[in-house]
């Protein structure tokens, strides 16, 4: 199973993520922060959204909103986002 090693905040919505087979890629999340709920509304701040962490192979926010790291990889994968660093 894949899970997320590292998140890096870019700028926005967007995140770097590196998963545990060392590919790396980056995705926008204003489509996400933008629907209705109350997990997702704290994330529609910047600077909240920044405060993402990764607990258990997932990214985190504080508030317990959390994505799926197997959903995440086929969503950066199908968009032909992922890379493999050659300083892996």
């Amino acid at each position: 199973m894949i899970k997320v090693s590292k998140i890096q905040w870019l700028d926005g919505y967007r995140l770097r993520v590196r998963f545990t087979d060392d590919t790396v890629g980056d995705y926008d999340f204003a489509k996400i922060v933008n629907e209705r709920g109350p997990m997702v509304e704290p994330l529609r701040d910047v600077e909240y959204f920044k405060r993402v962490f990764v607990e258990f192979g997932a990214p985190t926010w504080p508030n317990g909103f959390d994505v799926a790291p197997d959903w995440l990889y086929r969503e950066i994968a199908n968009a032909g986002g992922l890379s493999r660093p050659a300083h892996a």
